[in-house]
């Protein structure tokens, strides 16, 4: 038997399927149902409408989201903030500026991280020896 703390509300439980302990999991339940109910009813609700009308945090709304048990398709202004600004996107963790920002940084990195050439190293002192140079003195 695998016993552990559930994250939520600290209790001891025995650990089967779930990461929760079963009143947490009965609650988290309780509140994807207060959402879709509520959905259904508002097709033109936002993320906070939804989460003051329901008492259930943005958070939690986002969580659904992402596991795919709340669908966007039906609800035409419901969005959730970007992990990084906050500002609400409908898909995806990332808002299109964030993702070319972390994307342009990785490019600089990995530009500036990369010796110009394996030879220029090897001639500067360096002891890098790549499979070009062992081809090269077999001959």
């Amino acid at each position: 038997m695998d016993l552990a703390n559930c994250p939520r509300c600290g209790k001891l439980f025995a650990r089967h399927f779930r990461d929760i302990c079963p009143n947490c999991h009965g609650q988290l339940e309780k509140e994807y149902e207060d959402c879709v109910q509520f959905l259904r009813d508002n097709k033109g609700a936002t993320i906070q409408v939804l989460s003051e009308e329901t008492g259930v945090s943005i958070k939690q709304i986002t969580r659904f989201i992402r596991e795919g048990r709340i669908s966007l398709y039906n609800a035409p202004n419901l969005s959730y903030p970007c992990e990084v600004c906050g500002m609400l996107i409908r898909d995806g963790n990332m808002c299109e500026n964030c993702r070319g920002r972390l994307q342009r940084d990785v490019r600089q990195a990995t530009s500036s991280d990369r010796p110009t050439s394996a030879s220029q190293e090897y001639r500067n002192g360096g002891s890098a020896y790549r499979i070009g140079d062992r081809l090269r003195d077999r001959n």
